[in-house]
C-alpha cells in the first residue's frame, strides 16, 4: 500500500461534514485516514466553511480557489442532491477526481452524464454511500460468500420512519425534487444489497402521497410548514440478476414498526443484516427448522465501531494512489441511481422495470487491509 497522502478538498459544510471530518482526522476515538491530506473547506455560504474550518483547525476557501488549487487532486462534494453533478461537472472541468455524497444526482440521466464526463478526462467519480465497507456489512458479505445460506431466495428491506421534519434543521430539501425515502435512503439499502447479491435484473412499485405540506417540528423552524413535492411512501420489489426476490418498503410517513432493517433468506439458513446506514450493528444466522434460534455472528472485520464516513474516500485515494478499482465507484452509484428512479417510473406506469447498466460486486475490503486498516 502506497505511503503518500492525497490532497483532498470538500464542497458543501452542512450537518454530515462534521461526520466526514471526525472520520478524516480521527476524532471521537476513530484511528483517521492518513491517505487524506485536507487542504480546505468551500461553501456557497463563506461563514459555513469558515466555522467549520475553525472548529477542525483547517483553511476555508471559495470554491474557485478550491478548483484551482493544483494540489487538490479530489474533491468531497457534500452539497444538496440537486447540486450533486453541477458541482461535480465543475469539479471534473478544472481536473478533479469527485466524491459524492448520495445519491450521485437526482435522474439517471444526469448521473450518466456525470460519469461521461469523468471518464473523458481520465477522472475517478466516487459516491456514498460507503457504509457497505463498515465490519458488520463487510462480515455479512463473508457470510453470503461462503455459501452456508444454500442458494439465496429473497429478502427485506425495510426503511420506514415518520419523516426527517422532526429533528433536521431544515428539512424541506427532504420533500422538495430530488428527495423522498427512496433518493434519501434507498442508496444505502440498494447499494449493501448489490454487495451482497449483486446487480438488480428489474423492479417493481407502488407509491403514494398522502400528504401536501408537513410542519416542521425541530428548532430552529418549528412550527413552519413545507411543501411535500415528492412520494413519502414506496413499495416494491427488486428482482435480482441471481435470481433472489427482496420486498423493499421505503416511507417517511410511518409512526413505528418492528421490521428490521435488512434480512436474506437462503434455502439452508437465513441472515440478518444490520442497519446499513451504519457501519456496524449485530450480524444474525438461523439455520432451517422451527426450534433452530438465531446466533449472533462475531464481526471479525475492521470498521464497525464507530462513524467512518469517509472510509470510501480513503479506499478511493488509495485506489488512485496505488492504481487499483475503488469500491464505492461511479459505477456502482449509477445502478443504485438507475434501481432508485426505476421505483418512480414503475409506480406511475403501473410495470417491472428492466435494469440496464452493468455493475459488479465490489472486492471485499479485506483484500486492501494492511494491518487491518485501511492508510
Amino acid at each position: 500500500m502506497s505511503a503518500k497522502r492525497l490532497g483532498i478538498g470538500i464542497i458543501g459544510t452542512g450537518n454530515i461534514s462534521s461526520a466526514y471530518l471526525k472520520a478524516i482526522l480521527g476524532r471521537d476515538g476513530m484511528p483517521g485516514f492518513s491517505v487524506l491530506d485536507v487542504k480546505g473547506l468551500a461553501d456557497m455560504r463563506p461563514e459555513a466553511a469558515q466555522a467549520r474550518a475553525t472548529e477542525f483547525g483547517l483553511r476555508a476557501m471559495s470554491v474557485d480557489e478550491m478548483l484551482a488549487d493544483p494540489e487538490i487532486a479530489l474533491v468531497i462534494n457534500l452539497t444538496i442532491p440537486r447540486a450533486h453533478v453541477e458541482v461535480g461537472l465543475r469539479c471534473l472541468a478544472a481536473g478533479k477526481h469527485v466524491y459524492s455524497e448520495k445519491p450521485l444526482g437526482i435522474t439517471f440521466a444526469e448521473g450518466r452524464k456525470l460519469l461521461d464526463a469523468a471518464m473523458a478526462a481520465g477522472l475517478r467519480i466516487g459516491s456514498a454511500p460507503d457504509t457497505f465497507l463498515g465490519g458488520s456489512h463487510q462480515q455479512a458479505r463473508a457470510v453470503v460468500d461462503s455459501g452456508v445460506l444454500g442458494q439465496i431466495v429473497g429478502g427485506t428491506a425495510f426503511m420506514l420512519a415518520p419523516g426527517h421534519e422532526s429533528w433536521h434543521p431544515d428539512p424541506a430539501f427532504y420533500y422538495d425534487i430530488g428527495g423522498g425515502p427512496v433518493l434519501d435512503m434507498g442508496p444505502y439499502y440498494i447499494t449493501d444489497l448489490v454487495n451482497l447479491l449483486g446487480p438488480v435484473a428489474r423492479v417493481s412499485a407502488m407509491s403514494s402521497r398522502l400528504r401536501s405540506e408537513r410542519t416542521i417540528t425541530s428548532e430552529p423552524k418549528r412550527g413552519q410548514t413545507m411543501p411535500v413535492k415528492i412520494d413519502t411512501h414506496v413499495t416494491g420489489s427488486l428482482g435480482f440478476a441471481n435470481g433472489a426476490i427482496v420486498q423493499m418498503g421505503m416511507s417517511f410517513d410511518v409512526a413505528g414498526h418492528k421490521h428490521v432493517p435488512l434480512e436474506l433468506y437462503g434455502t439452508d439458513q437465513s441472515l440478518i443484516v444490520p442497519d446499513p446506514n451504519f457501519f456496524g450493528g449485530a450480524v444474525e444466522l438461523k439455520k432451517k427448522g422451527r426450534e433452530e434460534p438465531w446466533t449472533p455472528v462475531s464481526v471479525e472485520q475492521p470498521y464497525a465501531d464507530g462513524n467512518y464516513r469517509s472510509l470510501g474516500v480513503a479506499d478511493m485515494a488509495l485506489g488512485i494512489l496505488d492504481n487499483r478499482p475503488h469500491r464505492a465507484n461511479g459505477d456502482l452509484a449509477l445502478h443504485v441511481l438507475e434501481v432508485m428512479e426505476a421505483f418512480e417510473t414503475a409506480a406511475r406506469d403501473g410495470r417491472t422495470v428492466d435494469i440496464k447498466t452493468p455493475v459488479e460486486r465490489p472486492a471485499p475490503l479485506s483484500e486492501s487491509l494492511v494491518n487491518g486498516r485501511l492508510g
